[in-house]
């Protein structure tokens, strides 16, 4: 299907090519002097964008000419339990070497440790791309969220014993923290952690499942360390070396992404290690490890919903019905645009939100550096803070939903075919369904979403994107989304003013959509008014979604007919 997954889809180089970006890069290079410490490390930030896209396009090369073309045998050969031992598909094995040959393991992570010291954007990127090819490979590739996580809230001495060796491929990692009783609600995990004087590590006991990978040579393991607690207040979060104390009681037999193992687990004593501080394992470190998580689901919904597409799109060039190819057909041929478009828009909100991330990141790290911080600065990695942790949920929300529909219209497209096993849209089809489930439902999305909304955290975005020059078509366009703007703040505002509880959770999905459809205008507007050629995409979302701002603030304002009391009834019935 691709002879290149990063080459042959221009829109990837047009979202690594923002104008931001280069700001990004330039903080993460330190301005440039990390080449004075690290010989690969670029002098400019055209030597830096080389290096991406260099890096990139091999990814785009090993997924189109070696990782797709052994997905199939992946899903139906699936990871290995026996014997208390877990063991990946062939296929996936080899993948794993030669991603590790590429250098791959580290790619966020800074050089001192064997990193490569990209962006997050970049590695989305890349996160993406795999996805496409193999979605079950992502669950592995993409867990470079835990080195991470040791390097962001561990200390120096972790730093340089474990740091190297996820860079090498010696080790790999998997976060362990659900449970049977603890899922969505984490704060309700029971794993208990028991301080040893005499080793001086701690002890963990409990049991833990839905673990993705939970083979991985290090766990992160969320506990909880203070005995009497109840809430996430009690949780701290461990670095556990998989041996000694952990058992693996089976794997789950799922659905879908078959070659990615996910485990159960019990522990009885295993000896671990304190990450950061006690009590802020849930509150702030697992939060932290799960919105990284977040984005990278996003990434794969986008790469999994691109290959659906252009299976479709060649099915329905290729077939012929009627006298004449199906993407001809009224009908097929807005399927076909719907998912287009809807791709492109769900990536413009992906990598405005990875770019946000960036930001973050780099004043996060620059002034935790900094002897003496300006007020400026501080402010800005508040602002860029407050605004990352608002499209995160957005965009893990879009991308996961927009995908599911993706691969469902990529079977519809290959009709009876579609329905087979002999062709690939049933494996996406199964493999996407997990997307809008773990690391946190749609409907916890939701509920991560809404107070950033209700603070009109975005506002400030939204006004900087329309307040630029635009003329002809897409002056039209600008004010037809100013009055969509309108009828969301006073959609807003009316569940401000009723104050009831229950009414705002019911009308919270409502809000959250229409922020999301007027976010994604806002950035297609922009990205239309820097291409030219991008501004029937702008169109056809905006003719697209933005009547349904109208049809949520009719339902949102309009009297209340049935009861909470009387839905109820109606589930019994």
């Amino acid at each position: 299907m691709h002879s290149n997954y990063f080459t042959e889809n221009p829109d990837l180089l047009f979202h690594l090519q923002h104008p931001v970006f280069e700001e990004i890069v330039t903080l993460r290079e330190d301005n440039f002097r990390q080449s004075e410490l690290f010989p690969q490390a670029p002098a400019d930030y055209a030597a830096a964008l080389a290096e991406y896209k260099e890096k990139l396009t091999l990814v785009g090369r090993l997924c189109a000419e070696q990782i797709a073309p052994r997905a199939t045998a992946v899903d139906r050969e699936g990871a290995h339990f026996a014997a208390g031992k877990v063991s990946y598909a062939a296929g996936t094995k080899e993948n794993l070497r030669l991603l590790t040959e590429a250098g791959l393991m580290g790619v966020t992570l800074p050089r001192q440790y064997g990193g490569l010291n990209f962006p997050r954007t970049v590695y989305t990127m890349m996160t993406e791309m795999v996805s496409g090819a193999d979605a079950s490979l992502q669950n592995l590739f993409g867990l470079q969220d835990i080195s991470e996580t040791i390097y962001l809230f561990g200390d120096e001495e972790m730093r340089q014993k474990y740091l190297p060796l996820f860079t090498s491929g010696e080790v790999d990692g998997a976060m362990a923290l659900t449970e049977p009783e603890a899922g969505s609600d984490l704060q309700s995990v029971q794993t208990t952690a028991e301080f040893d004087q005499a080793s001086g590590m701690w002890l963990l006991n409990g049991h833990k499942h839905f673990i993705t990978n939970g083979c991985a040579r290090i766990l992160l393991v969320l506990a909880r360390s203070e005995p009497g607690s109840e809430d996430g207040r009690g949780l701290s979060l461990f670095l556990l070396e998989n041996g000694p104390g952990v058992e693996i009681k089976r794997i789950e037999d799922k659905l879908g992404l078959h070659g990615s193992p996910t485990c159960e687990l019990l522990l009885h004593n295993a000896p671990a290690q304190l990450i950061g501080q006690r009590r802020r394992g849930l509150t702030r470190y697992v939060m932290s490890l799960m919105n990284g998580a977040r984005l990278a689901i996003a990434a794969q919904s986008q790469g999994i919903a691109e290959a659906a597409y252009r299976l479709a799109l060649r099915y329905c060039s290729e077939r012929k019905q009627f006298g004449k190819p199906l993407r001809q057909l009224a009908p097929v041929n807005e399927m076909l645009l719907r998912m287009k478009v809807n791709i492109m828009a769900g990536r413009s909100l992906l990598y405005e939100t990875s770019r946000y991330v960036d930001l973050r990141d780099s004043y996060e790290r620059m002034n935790n550096s900094s002897a003496e911080v300006s007020p400026e600065n501080r402010q800005k990695e508040k602002n860029f803070s407050r605004i990352a942790a608002l499209l995160t949920p957005l965009s893990k929300a879009f991308s996961t939903e927009m995908c599911n529909q993706a691969c469902y219209d990529s079977i519809q497209c290959h009709g009876g075919k579609g329905y087979m096993q002999d062709l690939e849209p049933e494996r996406l089809y199964r493999d996407a369904r997990i997307t809008n489930i773990y690391e946190g439902t749609t409907q916890m999305q939701i509920v991560a979403a809404i107070g950033g909304i209700m603070q009109r955290s975005l506002e400030p975005l939204l006004d900087e994107i329309t307040s630029l020059t635009y003329s002809g078509k897409l002056a039209e366009i600008a004010s037809e989304i100013a009055k969509a703007r309108k009828v969301f703040n006073a959609a807003i505002s009316h569940v401000e003013q009723k104050a009831d509880g229950y009414f705002f959770d019911l009308m919270a999905r409502r809000l959250v959509a229409m922020q999301t459809v007027v976010l994604i205008a806002c950035l297609l507007l922009r990205d239309a008014g820097n291409n030219q050629e991008r501004q029937q995409l702008c169109r056809c979302f905006i003719d697209m979604y933005l009547p349904e701002i109208n049809c949520h603030y009719q339902i949102i304002t309009a009297e209340e007919k049935v009861t909470a009391e009387q839905k109820e009834k109606i589930l019994e019935m």
